[in-house]
């Protein structure tokens, strides 16, 4: 007698008394598809941004408290071993290099990240970052002992390098790490770690920490202890699968990482749904992946505007300004100069509150209207910023006004500008020109931040209270831009994303999904 199939109800038996342990089976296997949140992921996500990102940040925001008694120091180091007595447009000079030196290094380093990154993994620029920043936290930690001017500056320009080299790829080693359902997660992350690093920075170089004449050299290099803590566990760092699969073709290494990521089972229909596709974008994959090809190509010619219109119009919108004039506009609201330094590690402490809710916002919200709202919101803040600062004398209640502006500004800026222009580029690229379309921005972005140090305190002495008015319109151009071609890239793969822009200025980036597919 024919025994009957697993899948047909014997006699006396249900359809659903059947059918349920075929359905147990799917709902277990599906529940095994499902990518997990690996303690290797969470390692490379959690311990990548704050043994690389946070530092980085940190050397931005650390040198504007300790500043005055840092030229001090300078002033007297070169009278003491050189007998070099500057005049105050030397100092001047001197200081602005230590400052600027450490944007020059990152614009350096920025260009040399696509073929780092490419030729070394994803993981191997990062351990590249990590030595740079060691040494950079070396130099600060004896440049006071032997009174060395030129360790000052070295340090400045290693963590600049590696700054660079941060912004460059680790956006890009965060997404190619991370499943398609996670990404939106795990984007921010290069962001939140800028910003945790110059509030921790703003509170290690407070006057009553290690901010004072003789102390200024350990808030420089504090950073170190959280860079070897960091790295310490290096060799569980997963590599990208996507480097190792299509960059390399060592498939089988990107399938062990794959199921250590997402904790796949061997024969799992997910991981090989992920390999498939790891291989179509390999057999397919655009051509251009050096600087020259991706500048050449016009498919990747508005997806490279797009990438380095937002990393650079992050730096115009005023950012860094907002936190450089802070202090002054506290003072003048009526408090006293500590009372200014506190609120101004408040303002620093809300940046880095409103990003920790990116990571939510991002998994929720399309990107297309996160960064609208944020342009728009940011540019009216800093139009009414620019007014009550120009009319501060003519009503009391202006300078409050001004305070209330900068808190606003700050809070809508980390709902797009802040985050988005750091990742929207590994969501547009595919892996191939992908390091170098993100190193070309990152320079962009660098080039910026040092265009902004170097003119804003001329131009605010030309203009007054005016100056803001500039970042208010780069704000309305990124709201412009953004309305115009920047396609919704949440949930998608940018191997859909790409032909969404591949026509330039022509491209019709609000197609449906579908439409998208079936073109």
């Amino acid at each position: 007698m024919e025994k009957p199939k697993a899948s047909e109800p014997v006699e006396g038996q249900s359809l659903s008394q059947a059918e349920a342990p075929l359905m147990a089976h799917e709902k277990k296997q599906t529940q095994q598809d499902q990518p997990k949140w690996s303690f290797s992921l969470n390692l490379a996500c959690v311990g990548s941004s704050i043994g690389a990102a946070l530092p980085v940040g940190y050397c931005t925001g650390v040198m504007n408290s300790p500043a005055v008694l840092m030229r001090s120091w300078c002033n007297e180091t070169l009278i003491a071993r050189y007998d070099l007595h500057l005049g105050a447009s030397g100092l001047e000079w001197l200081w602005s290099a230590v400052v600027s030196i450490f944007l020059v290094g990152g614009a350096i380093g920025s260009m040399t990240g696509a073929s780092t990154a490419n030729r070394f993994g994803r993981r191997g620029c990062f351990y590249i970052c990590g030595i740079l920043l060691v040494l950079g936290a070396v130099c600060f930690a004896v440049c006071r002992l032997l009174v060395s001017v030129e360790l000052l500056l070295l340090g400045r320009l290693l963590v600049g390098l590696a700054g660079g080299l941060v912004t460059a790829f680790m956006p890009m080693y965060h997404s190619e790490l991370a499943a398609l359902s996670q990404r939106s997660t795990l984007s921010p992350c290069c962001a939140m770690g800028l910003t945790a690093g110059v509030v921790v920075a703003q509170i290690c170089s407070l006057q009553s920490l290690f901010g004072g004449a003789d102390r200024w050299h350990i808030a420089l290099s504090f950073f170190g202890l959280l860079v070897l803590l960091c790295y310490a566990p290096f060799r569980w760092y997963p590599e990208s699968p996507k480097w190792l699969y299509i960059v390399k073709g060592r498939k089988e290494e990107a399938r062990q990482q794959l199921q250590l990521l997402r904790g796949y089972s061997s024969d799992s229909a997910a991981l090989q749904a992920e390999l498939n596709e790891m291989e179509l974008e390999a057999s397919a994959k655009v051509e251009a992946s050096g600087f020259m090809e991706v500048l050449r190509n016009p498919r990747l010619r508005l997806p490279l505007i797009i990438v380095c219109a937002f990393l650079g119009g992050q730096q115009l919108s005023g950012i860094n300004a907002i936190f450089f004039y802070s202090v002054s506009i506290f003072r003048k609201a009526g408090l006293s100069t500590q009372a200014a330094e506190w609120a101004n590690l408040g303002a620093g402490s809300l940046n880095l509150a409103t990003s920790m809710v990116g990571p939510v916002l991002l998994e929720r919200v399309n990107r297309r209207p996160l960064m609208l709202f944020s342009t728009f919101f940011c540019a009216v803040c800093l139009f009414l910023f620019a007014m009550m600062l120009y009319f501060i004398e003519s009503f009391s209640w202006f300078a409050m006004g001004c305070i209330g502006c900068i808190f606003l500004y700050i809070f809508f800026y980390q709902f797009g500008v802040g985050p988005m222009p750091f990742f929207i580029g590994a969501e547009l690229f595919e892996v191939s020109p992908r390091p170098a379309a993100m190193a070309l921005g990152s320079v962009v972005y660098w080039v910026c931040n040092f265009i902004i140090g170097m003119a804003f305190p001329t131009l605010q002495n030309a203009w007054g209270a005016l100056v803001f008015l500039p970042f208010s319109i780069a704000c309305l151009l990124l709201f412009g831009l953004t309305k115009r071609y920047l396609p919704e890239t949440r949930g998608r793969d940018p191997s859909e994303v790409a032909p969404l822009v591949a026509d330039g200025f022509k491209s019709k980036v609000l197609r449906t999904r579908t439409a998208s597919q079936s073109s």
